[in-house]
């Protein structure tokens, strides 16, 4: 692996060429980003904010997503039912957005919103603070015609790695209250540019050891990973880095038992998978699976 650039101080993220000016990682938003100094045609950009809320003690995951593919925009939500292992999701398209979803040039600050009739999100940021309020119109994969509806607010924890999760969630006549300690969040904050043709793996995990907090987040895929990768594990709530990651699986069965490990030798995971949600897009032009 080498050594990793660690990040420690604000910077511009691209230079006037369009070139990354310090590639690397970091445990803060320290990256300024400017969607007018990348180097390629509209349609090529690709500007996402992805939230995950998972309450593993009840029994249920939540999913938002708001994205700018250039080619398409997409917004969706997905219900995961741990205990009957089962998902279902709304979502929605549209064609060409080309930055017209203005999505926020910062992950610490802005407003990113989408409604129409099938659903409504907002994800507000303020001074650390990040405020989640969504509600859908019946799932298309869900005979039952439940609706979906919350409201999560996302607060700095005591340390500065990590955040704390609290809220209300209603699933048709179920109510959820979400308390920190019992249920936790992730954000994907995606933008830029990136190669036409792509495969990725990612996994990220939260919940406690014991009374401690502790989670990850592995992957790896496209782009070069010399200068950095996204592979930490968090104990106490402190972000520490780990080496280059493997994932092996059965691509013909994913059901089937994972096995994830480090490089270094400092990760070592047996990953027995609970439902299979998959989802694919194919307009010819733009691919998703």
């Amino acid at each position: 692996m080498g050594i990793h650039n660690r990040i420690t101080e604000p910077c511009d993220l691209l230079d006037e060429n369009g070139c990354l000016t310090n590639p690397g990682y970091a445990t803060l938003p320290l990256w300024r980003y400017d969607r007018k100094k990348i180097k390629a045609a509209g349609h090529r950009i690709k500007e996402w904010d992805y939230y995950y809320v998972v309450a593993p003690e009840q029994g249920f995951g939540i999913t938002f997503t708001i994205a700018d593919l250039g080619y398409i925009g997409m917004a969706a939500v997905c219900w995961l039912d741990f205990r009957k292992k089962t998902s279902c999701q709304v979502d929605t398209l549209s064609f060409f957005p080309m930055g017209r979803l203005n999505l926020p040039l910062a992950s610490d600050s802005g407003r990113t919103r989408f409604e129409n009739k099938k659903l409504s999100m907002c994800f507000y940021v303020d001074n650390g603070y990040r405020h989640l309020m969504f509600e859908t119109h019946g799932f298309s994969d869900d005979k039952s015609g439940r609706r979906l509806k919350g409201d999560i607010l996302l607060s700095p924890a005591q340390d500065a790695d990590s955040m704390a999760a609290k809220g209300v969630v209603t699933m048709g006549d179920t109510r959820y209250e979400v308390k920190p300690g019992d249920a936790f969040a992730g954000l994907d904050w995606g933008r830029g540019y990136w190669t036409y043709k792509n495969l990725w793996y990612w996994g990220s995990a939260s919940g406690m050891l014991g009374k401690e907090s502790f989670g990850w987040n592995i992957g790896y895929g496209f782009s070069d990973r010399t200068p950095a990768s996204e592979n930490m594990v968090f104990y106490k709530g402190v972000a520490h880095k780990l080496a280059d990651i493997l994932f092996e699986m059965d691509d013909q069965d994913y059901m089937k038992p994972w096995k994830i490990s480090s490089s270094d030798n400092r990760f070592e995971m047996d990953f027995i998978p609970l439902l299979d949600r998959q989802s694919a897009v194919d307009f010819k032009l733009i691919k998703s699976i």
